[in-house]
């Protein structure tokens, strides 16, 4: 018998990774990796490779659910290269005695970046205008010509102020907005600190002149704004969505988009990842859509899958990963 041989944890990546996060990863595990870059793994290879590994590295693509933690016999953690974690079925995970893990604090500024860009672009219309050079319509210079909205002294309406919320703020102080926000709990530690004050979810949407969704994805959160809310706006006020998709009900916001009830909308997250593209926010020039790029910058992203690395190692070796999100199934000794 060989005895002092000492088998690794064995581990599925369902993505490709930066290499030298990869050879991390390799020192300690046996690691199988889905190759592709830009494409998800099928259901039905990761249902089939599930079912012999201790640990799973895994995007927001993939649906971690009850019947596919069923087949995990020796999974004892699910490494989420992500901050949200609505991919999977934390209730579940737990009844098994799995880890969930995420990545939170690292892409925060990133994401607050991206979101006041995306804000900036919607107010001052710059797709539209990048089309209309493009497309051969530019012939003089007129003196409302794609004229938009002011961002300098407007007011920020915030929704859902954790981490990303209080970066967006410091941001928008550069362009001395007035900024409230909506948040579960009031936060008046915050409100004294940044300068900004809190409103109920109506009276934010009345008032402000950018609404930002920066709360998480939840059964509460589900259609967060949806028609009601979208006409307390202003017929002025522009939608931010950098958070989840599903927190903005999309069939409502393209009627109000479409019928000018609120000036327009910039989106990163949708309902249906990717968007199709025959999907009839497309057709609207007042609607900004991006790909879910809110972390991407080469720096954050390497981070991220650092830190998915260093919780998916911890979890396996016997030690508490730095990110989890169900805590009771750690063990005492951890």
């Amino acid at each position: 018998m060989n005895r002092g041989i000492i088998l690794k944890p064995r581990v599925f990546i369902t993505r490709k990774i930066p290499e030298d996060i990869l050879t991390l990863i390799e020192e300690v595990c046996e690691v199988k990796v889905w190759p592709e870059e830009d494409t998800p793994i099928p259901r039905s290879v990761l249902e089939q490779e599930i079912r012999e590994v201790d640990g799973l590295y895994c995007l927001l693509t993939e649906t971690i659910d009850a019947s596919l933690l069923d087949l995990g016999k020796n999974l004892k953690v699910v490494s989420n290269m992500a901050v949200g974690y609505n991919n999977i079925d934390i209730e579940a995970a737990t009844q098994r005695n799995i880890l969930v893990t995420n990545t939170p604090g690292v892409l925060t500024e990133t994401t607050a970046d991206l979101t006041f860009a995306l804000l900036m672009m919607t107010a001052r219309r710059m797709e539209e205008s990048s089309q209309y050079l493009r497309q051969g319509h530019w012939k003089t210079w007129s003196p409302m010509l794609l004229a938009g909205q002011d961002i300098f002294g407007a007011t920020l309406g915030i929704v859902g102020m954790g981490r990303i919320g209080e970066a967006l703020v410091k941001r928008a102080k550069g362009f001395d907005m007035k900024i409230i926000y909506y948040n579960r709990t009031p936060k008046p530690e915050l409100e004294e600190s940044l300068g900004i004050e809190y409103r109920s979810l109506d009276e934010l949407l009345q008032e402000a002149d950018f609404v930002c969704i920066l709360t998480p994805y939840s059964p509460e959160t589900r259609n967060l704004i949806g028609k009601r809310e979208l006409e307390l706006m202003k017929p002025t006020s522009i939608l931010i969505n950098t958070a989840r998709g599903g927190i903005v009900n999309e069939e409502d916001l393209y009627e109000a988009l479409a019928q000018q009830q609120i000036y327009a909308a910039g989106l990163d997250v949708f309902a249906q990842e990717p968007l199709p593209t025959d999907h009839p926010l497309l057709t609207l020039t007042n609607c900004v859509a991006l790909p879910h790029i809110g972390s991407a910058t080469v720096k954050t992203r390497r981070e991220m899958a650092r830190l998915a690395a260093q919780n998916l190692l911890a979890s396996l070796q016997g030690q508490r990963p730095p990110h989890c999100v169900n805590p009771s199934v750690l063990t005492p000794k951890l």
